[in-house]
């Protein structure tokens, strides 16, 4: 390790230095603590919405609806994604027979927002202070122009598609959402609830 060729670095300075680089190894979960959690029905979606992040929750939710039709919780904190795969987990929730309750913590952005929609209003929960955004899909638009073109009406379609999903979950009209959208739409707890995204702001497990 080039650090420990360095004998002149104070051990201040070299905490420093290791704890800058222990920061750069990518974060991975402990697989007996997602055991637990499944334990007790409970399921977490954390970071980057994307493929992996989809197909880890079907196996999740598919294993805990077969072996039971107890309620099953899931917690959300997350800058959002793909949104086809979002689209994949807002389906599995909606899919299998045990009632499913969101609660959102921290961040709940973007595809990540479309997900929490998944449920009724009344299973939609969230701590105190966390932040939800709501937008337009993004894009970057590449390549020749006729894919441009094509991609542009896609990009388009699906916009139409998410200010649906959010006007029927949230009481509002298609048109009302479209304006909110427009523009990144950002909203506190009490922010969200009162837009109709949030039913119940909760403190302590035992509200759930």
């Amino acid at each position: 390790m080039i650090i420990a060729s360095k004998p002149f670095l104070s051990p201040l300075v070299l905490d420093i230095v290791i704890a800058m680089e222990n920061d750069k190894k990518e974060y991975k979960p402990d697989p007996s603590l997602s055991d637990r959690l499944l334990k007790n029905r409970t399921i977490l979606i954390s970071g980057e919405i994307n493929k992996d992040k989809a197909d880890e929750f079907t196996r999740q939710i598919l294993v805990l609806d077969s072996e039971s039709s107890d309620p099953i919780y899931v917690y959300i904190n997350s800058p959002g994604g793909d949104v086809d795969s979002g689209f994949a987990i807002y389906d599995m929730a909606r899919f299998v027979s045990s009632p499913v309750t969101m609660i959102g913590m921290g961040l709940v952005a973007s595809a990540a927002a479309l997900i929490y929609l998944a449920v009724p209003a009344e299973r939609r929960l969230a701590l105190p202070d966390s932040t939800y955004l709501i937008h337009q899909p993004l894009s970057q638009l590449k390549g020749v122009a006729i894919d441009v073109a094509i991609y542009a009406d896609k990009i388009a379609a699906l916009r139409k598609k998410l200010d649906k999903v959010i006007a029927d979950a949230c009481g509002k009209t298609v048109e009302d959402v479209a304006k909110d959208t427009e523009r990144d739409c950002w909203l506190t707890a009490e922010e969200a609830r009162s837009y109709g995204l949030v039913s119940r702001i909760v403190t302590t497990k035992a509200e759930i």
